[in-house]
């Protein structure tokens, strides 16, 4: 047998399907425990970064709503808001069935919440061109305004 890291470096399919056989069967002196470590952590740091990068587009789009819609809204009647309430919808949903599969995310969302603000603010400042000074210098909105699919904070 080809060694381990040959195959899991040219045939990642190949490799993942031989340990899962292996351990399947109780074989767990073959298994690539080395690879498979490094698969485990990176699933982790992939549902947090996903965690972390719809905290930044949902917190983004209502600071836009907060801040930047009677701007707007004076500028052109016949705007309402909707592509940002889709988005701030999208986002709520996909963060509720995140943690519906990974409740264990749940314990992070102080943390993520304020290491993501940083960028959510950097986006919006970028997007709507107001001054970083319009906007708060910490997250103003708490865990479960964020997850309230009937808040929207007041312009």
């Amino acid at each position: 047998m080809k060694n381990w890291t040959e195959i899991y470096e040219n045939d990642y399919y190949n490799w993942a399907m031989r340990n899962a056989e292996l351990l399947k069967k109780g074989r767990f002196a073959e298994v690539d425990i080395e690879h498979l470590i490094e698969e485990l952590e990176g699933m982790a740091r992939s549902d947090k970064r996903e965690l972390e990068s719809r905290l930044i587009v949902l917190i983004a789009h209502l600071l836009k709503w907060q801040f930047q819609w009677q701007h707007l809204k004076d500028r052109w009647q016949e705007f309402d808001g909707q592509s940002w309430q889709d988005t701030i919808i999208e986002q709520r949903t996909q963060l509720e069935s995140l943690l519906d599969k990974v409740p264990s995310l749940n314990h992070l969302y102080t943390q993520l919440i304020a290491e993501s603000y940083p960028y959510a603010l950097k986006l919006v400042v970028k997007e709507t061109k107001l001054p970083k000074e319009t906007f708060p210098s910490t997250c103003p909105y708490t865990i479960e305004q964020l997850l309230d699919e009937d808040f929207y904070p007041d312009p």
